[in-house]
């Protein structure tokens, strides 16, 4: 079997047989990779803790017809503050099922790589609950499938704005409005988010929580859309608390 190197993200892992693990990771260069981790359960294994979710590595891989098997593993970085934050945790996990969810087997996907782990080092240096959904609307606009939040998909008024339709992917004003209630504010800093103003949105003052509560709505309900099916870790999901 040929012999490759990489570095990715694990996505996500689940057991096969008694000691073994099948991980998933998104690569730099590989698309999506599944791989077995022989004997990676068993005590005292030489790289278990090093193929969890959320662990950004560097492998070196055996490449198979279905799976490929894993050879070494080396740690990029240590993400000890993302780790240690529960509500960061559980905001990496959802990032990673999302990326898992747009990536492809063995399909190059560079830019996948580099948002996930962009975001990433974003919740391990400094926690802000917009970080998932500004990902998540990067991701949707890189598809080519953005939301519209900057005028009415209606009649194109861009004045009193004021709820979003899932299914239109846009907003409506007041005139036309049936679709999920959502702010002018959580608007302007979705529109912002798109526009590649991110570190500018996290780094705002205050944001009121029941805003950020609608941008983590939008950008959630957008993507489940996209993706025709729930995100799993979206049940962990808690409301950001005031302060």
């Amino acid at each position: 079997m040929p012999l490759y190197r990489d570095v990715g993200v694990v996505v996500r892992t689940h057991k096969l047989g008694e000691t073994d693990r099948i991980i998933t990771i998104v690569t730099q260069d590989s698309g999506k990779v599944r791989a077995v981790a022989k004997g990676v359960r068993k005590p005292g294994s030489r790289f278990g803790s090093r193929l969890e979710p959320l662990s950004h590595v560097q492998v070196q891989l055996y490449r198979g017809r279905n799976l490929d098997v894993v050879n070494q593993v080396e740690l990029v970085e240590i993400a000890n503050s993302l780790r240690s934050n529960l509500e960061a945790t559980t905001d990496g996990l959802a990032m990673c099922e999302v990326v898992e969810q747009m990536a492809h087997d063995r399909e190059p996907s560079p830019h996948l790589y580099r948002m996930l782990v962009g975001a990433l080092r974003q919740l391990n240096s400094a926690f802000s609950p917009l970080v998932l959904p500004a990902l998540q609307l990067r991701l949707l606009a890189a598809e080519g499938v953005g939301p519209c939040v900057d005028q009415c998909i209606v009649c194109g008024t861009r004045d009193d704005l004021c709820a979003f339709d899932i299914v239109a992917g846009g907003a409506q004003c007041r005139t036309h409005k049936r679709g999920l209630a959502v702010s002018g504010e959580a608007m302007n800093i979705v529109q912002s988010i798109l526009d590649g103003r991110v570190a500018v949105v996290l780094q705002r003052a205050e944001t009121p929580t029941v805003v950020v509560r609608e941008v983590m709505d939008l950008a959630r309900t957008a993507m489940e859309h996209h993706l025709e099916r729930r995100i799993r870790s979206s049940a962990l999901f808690k409301a950001p608390q005031a302060g």
